[in-house]
């Protein structure tokens, strides 16, 4: 990491991210945005990013302002000029690339979900204590944390304005595998997802849950289904959630839907739906937890506001009302713009990459970590054996290095 003479210039973070599509662009607008707009302590520089193409890896390159491009990651994780090794990839690579970048060095940013099996993710999980000794940090990449109305959420519940909470109820529902003649892409392959809807979407629903809750799930009992079992096979690259099919047709191997209760630590009761074969539905992501003292709701298509009840007010007056989360006193907004005007989906990768950055340049441990990814991947192993068993209730094994509550509390003492 470069230090500049000037003591007004903070020094650099070399970044190096391998993949490119979907997530890749989301991650670097994140990286190219968060120094102009947070005053960090550590500059952001996009040195390298990497993918197997390399006509495709070049063009992502001057499109999301890369300064250079490497075809192999193996090249891109020994770089002198990176620091941080931000992960993009599909989950059958996660493990091989995050543990090589660990053992070089190097800090790292993994996109969810951690892995593809409860294994790889102990491996990355052992992987990056022992970086740790060595002073590197690794995160993984759930990036509706820093949506700020739910990060002012997590502030409302661990404030006890909802008191004990009872019930916790998420959905995460889009239509893009509606269609039956949608190719075989890489997210319908269990061999390069490791799951489909469950792990694509569910994956971001049980992570919410723990991390709102502030406490982990300790069993579940699941359904799931394939409903369109072979599709057309992919037709040249495909583009984030487009692409094109041949005539030939190859099976699908992984679910597109799945439905599970749950039971938290505490007792409270939690349910879950995660389709990507829900016809009308975008992206929405919908959450309403239930306390003894109140509620609250969220949904990500409208993702500036955060629906309250305090139910301790009189019953003549009480109900939702909707809180605008655009004040410079919530979550992330202090440097965005003035009170009303709305931010994005994209502001997300902007507070990640600002977290993770302020967490590397105190010595902190970011959130969530590696161990907070390892449980989710665990939740998601026992939805995955009570499916296969009609539902039969399956306990969670709680990650033994972190609990999703420690990791809650230093993501929300990090965001105040």
């Amino acid at each position: 990491m470069e230090q500049r003479d000037s003591e007004a210039a903070p020094p650099t973070l070399g970044v190096g991210m391998v993949g490119y599509a979907f997530m890749g662009a989301a991650h670097s607008q994140g990286w190219r945005t968060a120094g102009r707009v947070f005053d960090l302590p550590m500059r952001p520089v996009l040195a390298a990013i990497g993918g197997r193409d390399a006509a495709a890896v070049r063009a992502a390159a001057v499109k999301h302002g890369w300064a250079a491009a490497e075809t192999d990651w193996r090249d891109l994780v020994t770089r002198d000029d990176v620091q941080l090794v931000d992960i993009c990839t599909p989950g059958d690579s996660h493990a091989e690339i995050a543990v090589a970048a660990l053992e070089a060095g190097k800090h790292v940013l993994c996109e969810k979900p951690l892995a593809n099996s409860v294994a790889e993710a102990e491996t990355m999980v052992a992987a990056a204590e022992l970086a740790r000794e060595r002073g590197q940090l690794a995160m993984v990449g759930f990036n509706y944390r820093r949506v700020p109305a739910i990060a002012y959420a997590r502030r409302l519940i661990a404030d006890g304005r909802l008191g004990t909470l009872r019930h916790v109820r998420f959905t995460y529902l889009q239509d893009w595998l509606v269609d039956p003649d949608f190719p075989l892409t890489w997210r319908l392959e269990r061999e390069h997802a490791g799951s489909g809807a469950l792990g694509d979407l569910g994956a971001h629903i049980v992570d919410l849950a723990q991390y709102l809750a502030g406490e982990p799930l300790v069993g579940v009992s699941a359904l799931s289904e394939t409903f369109v079992r072979e599709r057309p096979l992919l037709a040249g690259a495909s583009a984030g959630l487009s692409a094109s099919g041949g005539v030939e047709r190859g099976a699908v191997t992984v679910d597109d839907a799945a439905l599970f209760t749950g039971r938290l630590a505490s007792g409270a009761l939690a349910s879950f739906e995660a389709t990507r074969m829900a016809s009308g539905r975008k992206n929405a992501l919908r959450l309403e937890i239930n306390g003894e003292l109140g509620s609250l709701a969220f949904d990500l298509e409208r993702l500036n506001e955060l629906s309250f009840h305090d139910h301790t007010e009189p019953a003549a007056s009480s109900g939702f009302r909707r809180i605008l989360v655009t004040e410079p006193e919530h979550p992330y907004l202090e440097a965005w713009w003035p009170p009303g005007h709305a931010l994005g989906y994209e502001h997300t990768f902007a507070h990640q990459a600002r977290d993770l950055v302020e967490a590397i340049a105190t010595g902190t441990d970011p959130a969530p970590s590696f161990a907070d990814g390892l449980q989710v991947q665990r939740v998601l192993a026992a939805v995955e054996e009570s499916a296969e068993k009609n539902a039969v209730f399956t306990p969670v094994p709680t990650a033994p290095q972190a609990s999703a509550q420690a990791s809650a509390q230093t993501s929300v003492q990090a965001q105040v």
